[in-house]
């Protein structure tokens, strides 16, 4: 799979999940473990797996999931049956993940800092057969009354075996279009829904981002983001895998310790949102140079700051900053700047990937619009996923004739590349005039001192809405004898925004901005801080 990229391979429309036409790669996986086990077959006695002190080879990693799928399967663990998984990035995040694909079954993981009423949310709606968790993650689970009494409950001890050994059970055969994972989205209007990622979708999005990126055996990814999100589980784990490169798994992300352990590990890509380069360069005294193999950076989720991004190719000139755009719902990549061209389309995501089609649609007449002509983003292809799991009114409303509605503002322009706008829900209306709250957020993350920032509309009973703004700064700088202010930062906008975007009240904090389950930036949650705002943020009026 890994020897031909994406762009080269051949073609084809094809019909799937219930009369969806789309284009597919002729050649691909038939599923998620088989995807690993060409690349085991391939590459046994290379490193698969780096988790602490320890490493796996292709055919150790492959003897581990056999282990472990044949313990699951001593618990009942049948093809098709929902495993939820509630650990932290470890070794057996990845080694329990594969044994479920083995078995046929379905992994639903779970984001550790979900408390015992959402896990249980998860696991009934999932109708999860089993859930293993971490050991130091019990206090997490919902009372025993809140479970079904068909969930067996099991803790992953560390620095031992799951399972004794037994004899590992057959590869289990499965159709392309039996779901693999179940990926809760976050609930901003309501509980969480579970997208169904099958294995075809599973199959396109590994060739789209990996051939896309030119991933191969001899690439060794870091990862630090949460293996529980679809960006950490397809774009770290799976494609990593698919290829028979070395995934060097962090248990978390700190950037005092992400950069030697970078270094350490030879490095040559890795997936991380803006704000994590940026806390890299802060880090002092660290030398560079250990960091010259590496040579993509991939980030999403926002834009990357031109501060950032002239700071990284100052001390890594091979470095390749790619840009890409994706959701849970589309098994992450969708769209990605091609490899070198980021420095000259700085206000794109990139351009729709090898078997994928984006349309820009009026989201109130659903009426294509016009190249240049801004409206909500429309994806289709063979990584869309299959809907919501049992529900069928959330999949209709998002899902429409095969393109999943992303509830994104854009456009195409005339080179075809895509660009983001907002949200549909964060654009925000200041008197008659549309403030797009990623602009602004752009402006402020090139502001020396400032980590991340949110906007967020604050009602006010003339204008309907003004632009206040949540700003994490540094550390350092906020220890400085003149620290940002609500002040400086307006100026600084003022500057290079209209008069009506500027910021016209602020919150300030060394505190990371609130993330939902997905690690997305959770403006629910700004929004309340801003309606009863706590004593730890500093609000500014101007």
């Amino acid at each position: 799979m890994q020897a031909l990229k994406a762009k080269q391979r051949q073609r084809r429309r094809e019909r799937h999940f219930d009369n969806r036409v789309v284009w597919c790669f002729k050649d691909r996986a038939d599923s998620v473990y088989a995807g690993f086990a060409q690349a085991a077959q391939a590459h046994p006695q290379a490193q698969a797996l780096v988790f602490g002190q320890r490493s796996w080879t292709y055919a150790e990693l492959a003897a581990e999931a056999g282990r472990i799928a044949a313990g699951l399967q001593q618990l009942g663990v049948l093809p098709g049956d929902r495993v939820a998984l509630l650990l932290r990035n470890r070794a057996e995040f990845v080694t329990v993940f594969l044994a479920i694909q083995r078995l046929g079954a379905v992994a639903v993981p779970m984001d550790v800092r979900l408390q015992g009423v959402e896990v249980g949310h998860v696991l009934a709606d999932a109708g999860a057969r089993l859930l293993l968790h971490d050991e130091a993650l019990a206090d997490r689970l919902p009372a025993a009354a809140a479970l079904s009494a068909d969930t067996v409950q099991l803790a992953v001890p560390e620095h031992q075996p799951l399972f004794g050994d037994a004899l590992a059970p057959p590869v289990q055969a499965v159709a392309e279009e039996d779901t693999a994972l179940i990926l809760y989205t976050s609930g901003t209007t309501g509980k969480p829904k579970g997208a169904m990622l099958s294995h075809l979708n599973v199959a396109h999005s590994v060739i789209h981002h990996a051939g896309h990126l030119d991933l191969g055996a001899a690439d060794r990814c870091v990862i630090a983001v949460p293996l529980s999100h679809v960006t950490g589980l397809l774009c770290g784990v799976i494609a990593t895998l698919s290829v028979g490169g070395t995934l060097v798994l962090l248990p978390h992300f700190k950037a005092r310790e992400f950069l030697p352990a970078a270094a350490a590990a030879g490095m040559t890509y890795t997936i991380m949102v803006p704000a994590m380069y940026k806390l890299c360069l802060l880090v002092p005294d660290f030398d560079w140079r250990q960091l010259s193999c590496w040579r993509i950076g991939h980030f999403g989720g926002a834009p990357m700051p031109e501060a950032t991004i002239a700071a990284l190719a100052d001390k890594l000139p091979g470095l390749d900053l790619v840009n890409g755009y994706g959701a849970t719902e589309t098994c992450s990549p969708a769209v990605t700047m091609p490899l070198g061209e980021g420095a000259a389309h700085r206000d794109a995501v990139g351009k729709p990937l090898a078997c994928v089609e984006v349309m820009v649609v009026d989201p109130d007449t659903g009426i294509e619009q016009p190249t240049g002509q801004p409206g909500e983003l429309w994806i289709r292809g063979p990584m869309v996923a299959t809907g919501y799991w049992r529900n069928a009114a959330a999949t209709q409303a998002a899902f429409v004739a095969g393109f999943w509605r992303s509830g994104d503002l854009g456009h195409l322009d005339a080179d075809g590349y895509v660009h983001v706008h907002d949200r549909l829900k964060d654009v925000i209306n200041r008197g008659g005039y549309k403030i797009y709250s990623a602009e602004v957020e752009s402006v402020l993350a090139d502001c020396p001192g400032v980590v991340e920032a949110a906007i967020v509309g604050k009602p006010d009973p003339v204008l309907g809405e003004r632009v206040h703004a949540f700003v994490t700064v540094a550390h350092t700088l906020a220890a400085e004898a003149v620290p940002l202010t609500g002040a400086r930062l307006s100026a600084f906008c003022a500057q290079r925004l209209g008069d009506y975007k500027v910021p016209e009240s602020w919150s300030l904090s060394t505190e990371p901005l609130p993330r939902n389950a997905n690690g997305k930036l959770s403006k629910q949650v700004l929004r309340l801080q801003l309606a009863d705002p706590t004593p730890a943020l500093t609000l500014e009026t101007h």
